[in-house]
């Protein structure tokens, strides 16, 4: 089965090109960032930060089913890893823990990969309270970008966010992505039917990369 786009059937390709992978290191304000695979023993730190960080992030997180408390309980990691690490088999997703100075730090995902003669996806992350401002969301951006298109086979990439969610304008913006459009009522957060800005890069925009820019601009080091 494929997805159908403007009536062609994209096939869905049991492979896996650029996951799983280790990027970075990189030093930004908050520390020396890494983007690794998600991992099984990620549960206790991940639950831990997603259950404090509650007013943080469910205002710009899709609806969910059930209360927050249920949904980002230890228990409920294992499930949701193991559905990523299937849709990262197939070449369809590329999950990654976001670390710094080796702490678990947040989550990057690219996600609805559809290949053939697209090639693209959607970018997504969170990051802790603890390290908002601290360059960590933008570079971890940078990170992944390079390596989807440099060995992860995608030519573009895309993400979606509220106009009102001003920090994470930001870090796309100095990450290197463009602002395309309005979505209206795209999708349900919050328990409601919520505007996004839709913000892309092609490959062909990279130039020497996104990190490079970054540490050309004093944003960060290479480590």
């Amino acid at each position: 089965m494929g997805a159908p786009i403007s009536g062609v059937a994209y096939p869905i390709e049991t492979r896996h090109p650029g996951w799983p992978a280790k990027l970075g290191p990189l030093r930004v304000p908050a520390g020396v960032l890494a983007v690794r695979p998600v991992r099984l023993r990620d549960a206790g730190e991940w639950s831990r930060v997603r259950l404090r960080d509650r007013e943080h992030l469910e205002m710009w997180e899709p609806t969910g089913i059930g209360p927050w408390p249920d949904r980002n309980a230890f228990w409920s990691w294992p499930s949701q890893w193991l559905a990523l690490r299937g849709l990262a088999r197939r070449g369809q997703c590329l999950p990654f823990t976001i670390t710094v100075d080796g702490r678990f730090a947040g989550q990057i995902t690219v996600g609805n990969v559809i290949r053939a003669s697209l090639r693209s996806a959607w970018i997504g992350y969170w990051v802790s309270s603890e390290i908002v401002r601290g360059g960590v969301a933008t570079g971890a951006v940078a990170l992944v970008t390079d390596h989807v298109f440099d060995f992860g086979g995608l030519h573009r990439l895309e993400a979606t966010v509220r106009p009102e969610n001003t920090p994470s304008l930001r870090v796309l913006g100095k990450a290197g992505y463009r602002q395309e459009g309005l979505f209206e009522r795209y999708l349900d957060v919050a328990g409601g039917w919520r505007d996004h800005f839709c913000y892309a890069i092609t490959k062909e925009e990279t130039g020497d990369g996104l990190v490079s820019r970054l540490v050309a601009k004093g944003l960060a080091e290479r480590v």
